[in-house]
């Protein structure tokens, strides 16, 4: 084993003991997975460390659900698996492991509405360390944004929510707007392979279980959406970093560029989602939409992304009526931020962004 690898497992393990203790010993307490009874969802439910998103079909009545857990061994759940609850607002459960000491709260919500699609990024949720965008219908949470703010957590260099790589400012065209910026790592993501983290947001999900052993398997792209996608809309800003790094080593006179896009696929049991090692590469994309302009830009500049169907694909009106489909919408400050590749300092705003789109009805 290399010397690299084995400071790295050494710091995580110092990391599990001390800096987010209780969170390691809470993975005795999780919730592994849930199924509705009766109810057919449209996708497989999204479980994050202390929250579940339930999706089913526009219409449905969620107001007496049952749904059922699967917990670790040993672990219990409150109020039982099977108790009928109402959906309508999200519910607290909490998960006592097998030995009755350590407990992990979960918030259960389910959507029954179509996908948002105008975001002003003015909602974020309150009380947490770092933002976590959201779409609101009246006062009810109908979508929630993923960005790779719970990994770069880990690496214990932010102090306030303003110091991750996701954020939120007051200069934007109108309002708020969404702010990412490429961020180093610190000490301990430089050992690791991984020093920079570029600011990301994006429809789907983020497995923090997996941000250090793979993070292109942890980012999930995708959502349920029951519409053709014509256009993904939207203002931006941008500006580069001074240095351009690979693998943390200086690279002169490349600069770093931001990526705006969209994508369409085909869900199956098999391909419940995509992620960063498919993203473009999948047989089951249908559609994209792309930036292939992108510049710096010290003013609010306006991009309008035609999607674009892949050779020899099409859209089944039966499929799509199910909500078997998803769509992704990301966007990144560093284009090659994937691959730990960027600029510390570059910076992307955007604002009044929306999904276009046209009804197979």
């Amino acid at each position: 084993m290399k010397a690299k690898h084995v400071i790295v497992y050494l710091l995580l393990a110092i990391v599990s003991s001390s800096c987010i203790r209780e969170e390691a010993l809470n993975a005795e307490a999780d919730i592994l997975s849930c199924i509705l009874p009766g109810v057919a969802m449209t996708t497989s439910p999204i479980i994050n460390n202390n929250s579940i998103t339930i999706f089913v079909g526009p219409g449905t009545d969620i107001s007496e659900l049952k749904p059922e857990f699967t917990l670790t061994p040993g672990a219990t759940i409150s109020p039982l698996s099977g108790t009928e609850r109402n959906f309508n607002t999200p519910q607290e459960y909490t998960v006592t492991a097998a030995d009755g000491i350590w407990k992990k709260a979960y918030t259960v919500s389910v959507i029954d509405t179509e996908l948002a699609t105008n975001y002003n990024f003015e909602d974020t949720l309150g009380g947490k360390k770092y933002y976590i965008f959201v779409e609101r219908e009246r006062d009810k949470v109908v979508m929630e944004w993923a960005s790779g703010n719970a990994g770069y957590a880990m690496t214990g260099v932010a102090k306030t929510a303003d110091d991750y790589p996701t954020f939120q400012i007051t200069d934007g065209k109108a309002g708020k707007c969404l702010s990412l910026v490429t961020r180093s790592t610190g000490f301990f993501g430089q050992l690791a392979g991984m020093p920079i983290a570029a600011g990301n947001l994006f429809i789907g999900s983020f497995d923090v279980s997996n941000a250090m052993s793979n993070p292109l398997k942890a980012t999930k792209f995708g959502l349920p959406f029951r519409h053709v996608p014509t256009y993904l809309a939207g203002y931006y800003k941008y500006k580069a970093g001074d240095q351009f790094t690979e693998g943390g080593k200086p690279v002169n006179g490349k600069r770093d560029i931001c990526d705006i896009y969209a994508i369409m696929y085909e869900t199956s049991e098999s391909v419940p989602t995509l992620d960063g090692t498919n993203t473009f590469t999948s047989p089951n994309l249908v559609s994209t939409a792309r930036i292939n302009n992108a510049k710096e830009t010290n003013e609010w500049t306006y991009f309008k992304l035609p999607f674009i169907t892949l050779p020899g694909k099409f859209i089944d009106k039966e499929k799509l009526r199910d909500g078997k489909y998803n769509i992704a919408i990301v966007f990144t400050s560093s284009l090659e931020g994937d691959h730990f590749n960027g600029a510390i300092g570059s910076t992307l705003l955007i604002d009044e962004a929306e999904l276009i789109y046209h009804s197979e009805n």
